[in-house]
């Protein structure tokens, strides 16, 4: 089972999806927010407690994370590093893989288009996990398709491994 996560300043989504056969399919989803009205070091310690309550219910094998890319923004690039700090030490603490991956990987993988909308890639996790709808808010949704990434390039591997041996 993996955990993926979107890290956010007011909300860091998660998800979680496990293989079935040959089918992937959603356990759980959410968004943490810690609110806004406390302090920044409370917010991160916050959604810290949350991950790893998390991790502790459901025992992932491993955690797919948003990679930071660089914003327009300065601040808000450095918070949302802040929060994907926190959840790399969640998992980090629980022992757990930690793999990192680019909006544009997670595109390419769900939509095989780099440069899909957020729509289609939420279209796609939906149709991915056998949902009759898409999953809400949408931080959730953006971590769930982390994971679904993380499982496709997984998989990549494998076949690569074998090839060879």
């Amino acid at each position: 089972m993996t955990l993926g996560i979107d890290p956010g300043v007011s909300a860091t989504g998660y998800g979680l999806v496990k293989k079935r056969g040959e089918d992937l399919t959603l356990v759980e989803c959410g968004v943490i927010t810690p609110g806004s009205e406390s302090p920044p070091a409370q917010r991160l310690k916050a959604i810290s407690d949350e991950l790893e309550e998390i991790i502790v219910r459901h025992r992932p094998t491993d955690v797919a994370v948003e990679r930071l890319f660089f914003s327009r923004n300065a601040r808000t690039a450095l918070a949302v590093g802040e929060t994907r700090g926190v959840a790399l030490l969640a998992a980090a603490k629980h022992d757990l893989p930690v793999y990192e991956y680019t909006p544009l990987e997670v595109k390419e993988s769900l939509v095989g288009y780099g440069r899909a909308t957020k729509g289609q890639v939420q279209e796609m996790v939906a149709v991915i996990l056998g949902l009759d709808s898409i999953p809400q808010p949408h931080h959730a949704t953006d971590a769930l398709a982390v994971a679904i990434c993380h499982h496709y390039s997984i998989q990549v591997e494998r076949a690569l491994e074998a090839s060879k041996g």
